[in-house]
């Protein structure tokens, strides 16, 4: 992924009172008092007086530019050397515009009133021609500062400019590095002041001058603009501007955090910004993997807490600066380091990111304050288990899940920040799983042991226990997950079905069997209380042949052995209910059935086996009996009056709850042995195995 600008091991720290970088590497402007040149303002690498064998103010190291040096006279720079600019780095900074530009930029932003005397020397002219209206610091002796500048004689003539080396100023205040009337000029500007000094020779080069660049006793004028100032005793700023209400952990050493941030210098150009990736940086903290600063400014931070991290460099990046971003990319060229991809719509998205990430990023350069903007989207341990709030639980709590039960519930799926990414309820159907077995990640697995039917909870979930470090879908790597889930129901396979009666008559001695013709009212919902069905609602009964498979089995089981005017109620496992499908807008796929029953009437049924039985004995002339005409063959419609006659005198009876006709039709056909549409003495046969109840 591509990484914020302090995704590196950072350059050695600034030692306290060290005189830093100052210039660059390079030849210093003219208003320099230090070995790295003598262009108008630089402090030069190494900054300060350097002191030779004598313990004297000494000429600059060989290959350098000399400095001006009040106790003894050294030979004076030449032109070349004077001229050699800066060219360590690249930055992107202003330029000064064309001279009717600039004007007309110096009448909208105003001119200030010329100053005389605003330095400590009365002769030292400064005019504040712009003030930021927030000012939290101004520059005092023994501060660096960064600073761009414009050189120029009274007549106009410029005789040096930093931007014309594409790089600020860099230098140490109040220790001699500059020549006397800039250490002066520089005291007391805020980030983004621009100011425009006047310096007399006496406080610049005075009667020597610079060969062939400054005239001896010359004013020197100096358009500067301040960019950055920090002090070797600055430690990291933190400001809060946002702190949710609720803060249950903060970040500690070694958590691994995801947060977005805006990177900018104290001026506030930015150079970074994860928002523009569209993608979090995502980092361990405190284990050396940040800058020092930023490992220091997060900790303590809430998950959805804003604050402004302020890091000096030597707790950044230092001397060096930083032109590299990590994971592949380098923000001066941004390099990509290939790897594989499944797919090429990754791959031209990661490209895409490429060049936002090459036209975005600026590099930082040395001696740089960096400022973060910063909001934290997650925090977890990698020690972390999953965490647990019960929001609701019901008060009566007969059954808890156990590994290998299957649930059915609800969720909804957020980050820790509050983004959904998925519902359970958006698609108006519960998710149904196996828990313990590994149907579902592992932080859910564990996390729905335990639960009542009915139950509401939180579960957070750790990434090393969720999707971990690649994600899926809309879930960003690393990502800590939240689920508010509510549960429906759950059972086992191994589950039969439970009966609780309410209510039993006195006379409860007639029990429903298999085969009995039953009349009863019900009400059908699920674990959860939802109604999915009423028959007191219908307004009339349910009415089944028991054990003649017109229920569910489940439902089946339930009515046996019931008196009636007895009240129970039946739970039903999906399994022997209407399984993993359901009925499509009526009952959801593997769900629990709770049958409220109340049975009315009961209808003695036939042997099992039997349509039709006789209630007395069989005449021994039957056959002839159904023939009425004495053809010797018997067909449908004799055959039909004859039953219908025997029911109707209390002779014979039918299966209750079936249809008479087709009962009757089926009896003629299994007497038609031949399939001829009659029946004769010869295929007219009784059952031999029942003496007293035949069933033709």
């Amino acid at each position: 992924m591509m990484g914020p600008p302090w995704s590196r091991q950072p350059p050695a720290k600034l030692r306290a009172g060290s005189q830093g970088r100052a210039g660059q590497g390079a030849a210093g402007p003219p208003s320099a008092r230090g070995q790295a040149g003598l262009l108008p303002s630089s402090g030069g690498r190494g900054g300060g007086r350097q002191r030779g064998a004598g313990g004297g103010c000494c000429p600059g190291r060989a290959g350098r530019p000399f400095h001006v040096c009040k106790r003894r006279r050294t030979p004076r720079p030449t032109r070349a050397a004077f001229l050699a600019a800066p060219m360590a780095f690249r930055a992107r900074g202003w330029r000064p515009p064309p001279p009717p530009l600039l004007l007309l930029l110096l009448w909208v932003t105003g001119q200030g009133a010329p100053v005389a005397g605003l330095g400590s020397d009365a002769e030292l002219q400064i005019e504040r021609r712009f003030v930021p209206d927030e000012c939290p610091r101004t520059v005092r002796s023994g501060d660096f500062v960064r600073y761009h500048y414009v050189g120029t004689f009274p007549d106009g003539q410029k005789f040096d400019s930093s931007y014309d080396r594409d790089s600020t100023f860099n230098v140490f205040v109040g220790k001699g590095q500059l020549i006397a009337g800039m250490d002066q000029a520089l005291v007391g500007m805020c980030v983004n002041e621009r100011r425009f000094v006047k310096i007399p020779p006496r406080l610049a080069y005075g009667s020597e001058g610079v060969s062939g660049v400054i005239p001896p006793n010359s004013v020197l004028h100096f358009d500067v603009l301040l960019m950055d100032i920090w002090n070797s005793e600055d430690q990291v700023q933190i400001h809060t501007y946002f702190k949710p209400p609720s803060c249950p952990r903060t970040i500690q050493v070694s958590d691994f955090v995801r947060y977005h941030y805006n990177g900018t210098f104290l001026d506030g150009t930015l150079f970074d910004s994860s928002h523009n990736r569209m993608k979090t940086y995502d980092t361990y903290v405190g284990i050396g993997w940040l800058i020092p600063g930023m490992d220091k400014g997060l900790l303590g931070m809430c998950v959805g807490e804003k604050r402004i991290i302020t890091i000096p460099p030597f707790l950044a990046y230092g001397e060096d600066g930083d032109g590299h971003v990590a994971e592949g990319y380098h923000a001066g060229q941004c390099r990509y380091r290939p790897r594989s991809f499944p797919s090429l719509r990754e791959f031209r998205w990661t490209v895409l990111l490429w060049i936002v990430c090459c036209l975005m990023r600026k590099d930082i350069p040395g001696q740089a304050s960096l400022v973060f903007d910063v909001a934290l989207l997650d925090l977890h341990n990698p020690k972390d288990s999953i965490s647990i709030e019960n929001k609701v639980v019901p008060k009566s709590c007969e059954r808890i899940s156990q590994s290998g039960d299957f649930l059915r519930y609800h969720y909804n799926g957020t980050l820790l920040d509050g983004t959904l990414f998925d519902s359970s309820y958006s698609r108006n159907r519960t998710f149904d799983t196996y828990i313990g077995q590994g149907y579902v990640i592992p932080g859910m697995d564990e996390g729905l042991l335990g639960v009542c039917i009915g139950e509401k909870r939180r579960i957070v979930v750790p990434p090393h226990l969720g999707y971990g470090e690649e994600g899926r879908g809309n879930i960003p790597g690393s990502a800590v997950l939240v689920f508010d889930i509510h549960v429906i129901d759950f059972h086992n396979p191994s589950d039969s079905i439970s009966i609780t009666s309410h209510y039993k008559p006195p006379d409860c001695s007639v029990l429903s069997k298999k085969g009995d013709y039953l009349k009863y009212h019900y009400n059908a919902s699920l674990l959860d209380g939802t109604l999915l069905d009423s028959t007191w609602n219908l307004g009339k009964t349910y009415n089944i042949v028991l054990g003649s498979g017109q229920v569910v089995l489940g439902m089946d089981m339930g009515l046996r052995e019931m008196c009636v005017g007895e009240k129970r109620t039946v739970i039903i496992p999906p399994h022997l209910g209407y399984g993993e499908a359901g009925v499509d807008g009526e009952v959801p796929g593997s769900a629990v059935l709770v049958f409220d029953i109340e049975l009315l009437e009961l209808v003695a049924g036939l042997p099992e086996g039997y349509m039709f039985i006789w209630n007395g004995e069989v005449s021994p002339n039957l056959f002839e009996e159904i023939d009425k005409d004495g053809n010797g063959e018997v067909l449908l419609e004799e055959f039909s009056e004859y039953i219908h006659a025997q029911v109707a005198s209390g002779k014979g009876k039918l299966a209750p709850g079936f249809d008479a006709e087709l009962i009757v039709k089926n009896m003629f056909t299994n007497q038609d042995r031949n399939g001829d549409g009659k029946v004769i003495a010869e295929e007219f046969k009784l059952k031999d195995q029942e003496a007293k109840h035949d069933e033709l």
